[in-house]
């Protein structure tokens, strides 16, 4: 673990300078302490890949004095099992309007669009993070088999439900919003639920898997939503 000064205050913590489930582990055994018990002279705190900051009231609390709160928070947190992840199912219909660039996706990878759809439900998804947008979940585990670059030019307006592929990520676009990733397909779930308690359906450490539907399925599902 280490920790360096972001400003006069601010404090970086990093477990490690790759993105990796153990680093994951930590940041997320850490926030989840801090959710729950923060300490004198701290502001709030933002989860990363590998990293926790920490903003804090640079009058009442020192950067080497926030340094040993964490140190010890840390050093308690040392051999405390990990919760089980929750495991969420998330249908997705695949191509046409719905992923306008599955067909790219494929030829890129030298794979028909159906071995695409395959390999991108076949895996298990491990939210590292929400950001970006209210909701839109960074999810790491993905196959190299359907990496694909951003695309050159961003659409201005992605539709809310878009599933997407960026290099070695895939992630659902929440909410509609401008974006580079290429779209493979779309879920009718919603995944940003401003009415609820927690608004974002996902959280950072769960487990996220896909399932095809047919636009049939789509359909009926958006409407069992609207009634």
């Amino acid at each position: 673990m280490k920790m360096v000064p972001l400003g006069d205050s601010a404090l970086l913590i990093q477990f490690d300078t790759h993105i990796t489930s153990a680093a994951h582990r930590k940041v997320r055994m850490l926030a989840t302490f801090l959710q729950d018990y923060s300490f004198p002279g701290m502001v709030e705190f933002v989860p990363a890949f590998s990293t926790v900051t920490i903003y804090y009231n640079p009058l009442k609390r020192s950067f080497k004095e926030v340094c040993s709160e964490i140190e010890r928070i840390a050093a308690g947190l040392e051999g405390i099992p990990s919760e089980s992840p929750r495991t969420v199912e998330i249908p997705v219909c695949y191509g046409e309007e719905f992923g306008p660039d599955l067909e790219y996706v494929a030829k890129h990878n030298g794979l028909t669009e159906d071995e695409v759809v395959k390999i991108h439900t076949e895996t298990a998804y491990l939210v590292y993070m929400i950001g970006f947008a209210p909701g839109f979940p960074y999810l790491g585990g993905m196959s190299e088999r359907i990496q694909a670059p951003r695309r050159p030019s961003p659409r201005l307006k992605i539709p809310a439900g878009s599933v997407g592929i960026a290099g070695m990520q895939t992630g659902v676009y929440p909410i509609e919003t401008p974006g580079g990733w290429q779209l493979i397909g779309k879920t009718p779930e919603a995944l940003f639920r401003p009415n609820d308690r927690v608004p974002s359906l996902l959280q950072a450490g769960d487990i996220v898997r896909f399932h095809p539907i047919s636009r049939r399925e789509f359909e009926q599902w958006k409407e069992r939503v609207r009634q």
